[in-house]
């Protein structure tokens, strides 16, 4: 090939070679045994050309070699390269890549749990420590040079969300972001504000998959595919695919096919051969059990497999099921070396606590090469399960949806058993972006031709709506970036109030807020073009029309004010009526459908009760009272009160028989005939009509006067100019709308830091642009309760409580009940542990009343939230240094919960710790004893460094 170019040509190809290989890329791409992608080089192009980056691609694409190069560049350069992920799992999961890749000399940890090697060129860390370092200023940042921030797109988090932006925004100019995210339908528009606040930023979209996904459902023995033909094979192609009409006909089948006994006794005579039938062919579809999908899966070489089932205890159960059913996926060789990996992983767990976290059933499960994976598992079993599961040795977990936020597990093929999942307050469809990251595992790159998507038949499924799951692409990334009491300190400190509010106007949240103004803005400038010429339309050479127009106006809306208190009246003066009706009275109902001559059952207000009124069987009628009434048509029916616009007197009374059934026909045609005997020559009373309150109103005369009297009211094209004029104050009133809507979306997240700079103004944390004693301390203490945490330190709550009191009362700071609502009284250690508790309830309670007096509003994600006493027994027994055994069995909690709790209090008695105390105080003393009591067995355990 090379033969056929000229001289020229042969120049020119070698000096492009030449400049390739003189790139950082040319040889980092020889560390990969694989060729880059498109979208790889893309970006690691820009990122050498000195741009930022932010790369969307689906899970498992391989966008991590992009945050790869950003650290090959790093130690090129010379300078530091601080890699964050959203999860300590995956920051442990990352620095072994990196230190296996460039050396453990060069590669750090931090997170919450671990300090390894900080001061390396290269550092793992959680994105929370690095807002810490920004926010104290800490050494570590000099020679930054790049950040890496994987899973991005977790800035949509509801609790986490505001920590990511606030890096951002903070980060010093001279750093390089390299920003990761999983495919969002927005991306330009994130990438537009990254180009405001970082500069220079290209962003790289991928859609395709590496591995192309079959998409499949399991119904009986059979697996429908869910597409006729996926010529794109689940990536983002054009190519339009049908769903497999074999699967619509089944679904529809099946959802028609349920037998519905009420079919009898609607006369529908289903004979017992047709029964037979019917239960014979019903039985040929059914959802497979678990046990059966994986048997099913290993004979077809559709294993390793992860199968979604959002529920912790269904995943335990579903471990079970298949031990149970006698599956064995694993030779004996490969028991032997899972057992030989288990046992060096867990030896530093003791012994005596092996058998509490259920050790030995989780070992047979994972010799036998089934897993369960979630969140209430011990952290290290989790590490074990991942790393057996990449080796080949475990090849079915049972995982919730947690397993999908980035840990590396890819699988030949992923199963859903339902669609439907616990959101934390009722059971919710999952939405495509959901589905898409759950699916998005499916399919190994460079181990798998193809990967498999799994949906298990349910009754009722619509396979066009699972279609419309696997095929939309929409997971738009939205900002839940709001500002805390921390903080607001730590701007004020470093910015002061003014700059500060400009940087919080910056936030990605106020950008998506300031773009949804834009159309509003461009429907008001359309609006004032068209008040311009209605206001031309309405002009009257006589006089100024539109203050004539606006005399009319006043007395229309006067009129109809009136005529609205007039009705009022009429409904209240009925319902005083009917309030006094008797069981009994003889009325005439004087309108609807039942008008006439009616005898009360029931009048429809219990004794002594008026307003809100209960009738019969509890009926509570917020409407005034409703009678019950039997007409002359022998009908019983309960009346509303728009059958009775004006009021009813009783024409008559009428004894009710004992023994009157209002359900019997006969008893209601023998009173019927009473009634019509006792009441039926009497002529109803004719309501007379009143004379209208507008006539005798002396608003109304004074603006018909000074109508009559403008100008305006004699021009012979009036009635044209008031169809103007009418038109005009429409408009006018939809603009002022449209205003309005657009100062609430202005300056949200400015407004929000000016209420709560006021807050803490008020409470001594803030004097202007100062910073008080007290605002340091705060600006120390990370945390959603981060103010209530200060206000405790600032009144001595805390002093004198022994180092197991302090961790209970700091556990009330952090964790959070999964049932929001329950009933039990939790249990709290007594004595003064108990009295700071109460007094920490205390404390919480006035600063409530001060953010409601301060308009802070917490269901929009700022303020504090009542403390939780749900963990303060169990922190307070394992720092009094209680068996593991004891405190799982009185917390009622599963290991993996209880060790993340006290890993979060640890974190905090950590930040209390480091926080300067008063002369004389025994807390920051107590707070390191109590992290040293805590850190201990299964907590202490970590499986890096």
């Amino acid at each position: 090939m090379t033969e056929d170019l000229s001289p020229a040509e042969r120049y020119a190809a070698a000096r492009i070679r030449n400049a390739v290989q003189a790139t950082a890329l040319a040889p980092f791409r020889e560390m990969y045994e694989f060729g880059l992608d498109r979208f790889q080089i893309e970006a690691c192009e820009a990122l050498e050309a000195g741009k930022g980056v932010l790369v969307a691609a689906p899970t498992g694409s391989g966008k991590t070699i992009v945050g790869e190069f950003a650290v090959h560049l790093a130690l090129r350069e010379g300078r530091k390269c601080f890699y964050t992920t959203p999860i300590k799992a995956l920051s442990n999961q990352k620095y072994a890549d990196l230190a296996a890749r460039y050396g453990a000399d060069k590669v750090g940890l931090l997170t919450g749990d671990n300090s390894v090697n900080a001061d390396a060129p290269v550092v793992v860390m959680t994105t929370e420590v690095l807002r810490n370092m920004l926010y104290a200023g800490s050494q570590a940042l000099t020679g930054l040079g790049y950040v890496v921030m994987d899973e991005v797109h977790y800035l949509s988090d509801r609790f986490r969300g505001a920590v990511w932006e606030e890096v951002i925004i903070h980060l010093p100019e001279s750093v390089t972001l390299v920003s990761l995210s999983a495919t969002v339908s927005n991306a330009e528009e994130f990438g537009d504000w990254l180009d405001t606040v970082r500069g220079d930023t290209a962003v790289i979209v991928s859609e395709h998959r590496p591995v192309p996904l079959w998409q499949h459902v399991l119904a009986g023995r059979r697996m429908y595919d869910l597409f006729e033909e996926e010529t794109d094979h689940g990536g983002r192609g054009a190519t339009k695919r049908e769903v497999n009409p074999d699967l619509v006909r089944m679904a529809r089948m099946e959802n028609q096919r349920t037998y519905n006994p009420r079919d009898r006794r609607r006369g529908k005579q289903v004979r017992e051969a047709d029964r037979e039938r019917e239960r014979r062919s019903r039985t040929r579809i059914w959802t497979p059990s678990r046990p059966d999908v994986i048997d099913r899966l290993d004979t077809e070489g559709l294993l390793p497999a992860i199968t979604f089932v959002f529920s912790r205890a269904g995943c335990e159960a579903a471990v079970q099921q298949c031990l149970y059913a006698g599956l064995r996926l694993n030779s004996e060789d490969a028991r032997a070396t899972v057992r030989e990996i288990v046992e060096e992983r867990t030896a530093a767990i003791p012994t005596e606590d092996l058998h509490v976290l259920g050790y030995y059933e989780w070992l047979e499960g994972l010799e036998r090469g089934i897993a369960a994976h979630h969140a209430g598992m011990l952290p290290t079993f989790k590490e074990v399960v991942e790393e057996l599961f990449v080796k080949g040795l475990v090849k079915a977990v049972f995982a919730t949806e947690t397993l999908a936020l980035g840990i590396n597990m890819p699988a030949r093929t992923v199963i859903l058993e339902k669609l439907v999942k616990w959101n934390g307050e009722q059971h919710a469809d999952i939405t495509p972006g959901e589905y898409t990251q759950l699916t998005g595992r499916a399919g190994r790159r460079g181990i798998d031709v193809e990967g498999h998507a799994l949906v298990l038949w349910q009754r009722g499924m619509d396979p066009g709506a699972l279609a419309g799951l696997a095929g939309t692409r929409t997971y738009p990334l939205r900002s839940s970036f709001r500002p805390s009491y921390n903080m607001a300190v730590n701007l004020v400190h470093q910015f002061g109030r003014h700059r500060s509010r400009e940087l919080l106007e910056t936030s990605f949240a106020q950008f998506q807020a300031d773009r949804s103004v834009v159309g509003i803005s461009r429907q008001v400038q359309r609006n004032e073009e068209g008040l311009d010429g209605y206001r031309e339309g309405m002009t009257c050479h006589l006089g100024d029309f539109e203050e004539y127009a606006r005399l009319r106006r006043d007395l229309k809306d006067r009129e109809n004010e009136l005529a609205k208190q007039g009705a009022a009246q009429r409904r209240a003066a009925a319902a005083s009526s009917l309030e006094k009706l008797k069981p009994g009275d003889v009325i005439h109902v004087p309108t609807g459908k039942f008008a006439g001559l009616a005898l009360v059952l029931d009048p429809g207000v219990p004794a002594g009760r008026t307003g809100g009124h209960r009738g019969h069987a509890g009926v509570e009628y917020h409407e005034g009272p409703r009678p019950l009434v039997l007409t002359v048509e022998r009908q019983v029916k309960r009346l509303a009160s728009m059958d009775f616009p004006v009021p009813v007197e009783p024409l008559e009374r009428m004894r009710i028989p004992k023994t009157f059934n209002a359900r019997s026909p006969q008893s209601r045609r023998d009173l019927a005939s009473a009634l019509r005997t006792k009441a039926g020559h009497i002529a109803p009373e004719r309501h007379r009509k009143q004379r209208a309150e507008a006539a005798d109103d002396r608003e109304i005369a004074r603006l018909r006067t000074e109508l009559r009297a403008h100008p305006c009211h004699g021009c012979d094209e009036r009635e044209d100019h008031a169809r103007w004029a009418e038109r005009y104050h429409r408009l006018a009133r939809d603009t002022k709308q449209l205003e309005r809507r657009i100062e609430g979306r202005t300056n949200t997240i400015a407004r929000t830091f000016d209420r709560i700079v006021a807050l803490l103004t008020e409470l001594d944390y803030l004097r202007g642009d100062e910073v008080t004693d007290h605002g340091k301390r705060l600006a120390r203490l990370y945390g959603e309760l981060d103010l209530l945490a200060s206000e405790c330190l600032r009144e001595r709550v805390w002093e004198g409580l022994g180092p197991a009191e302090l961790a209970a009362c700091v556990s009330a700071l952090v964790f959070e009940s999964r049932q929001s609502e329950d009933a039990v009284v939790p249990k709290t250690p007594s004595g003064p542990a108990k009295a700071a508790l109460s007094e920490m309830v205390r404390i919480w309670g006035r600063l409530d009343g001060l953010e409601e007096d301060f308009r802070i509003n917490q269901a929009e994600g700022v303020g504090q939230r009542e403390p939780d006493l749900g963990f303060a027994w169990a922190a307070f027994m394992w720092a009094s240094g209680r068996g593991l055994d004891e405190v799982l069995r009185e917390a009622e909690m599963p290991a993996g919960d209880f060790v993340r709790w006290c890993k979060q209090v640890i974190d905090v008695l950590g930040q209390v710790a480091a926080v300067p105390s008063a002369e004389g105080s025994t807390v920051t003393r107590n707070a390191r004893r109590a992290i040293d009591a805590m850190r201990r067995g299964v907590v202490a355990y970590s499986s890096v460094g």
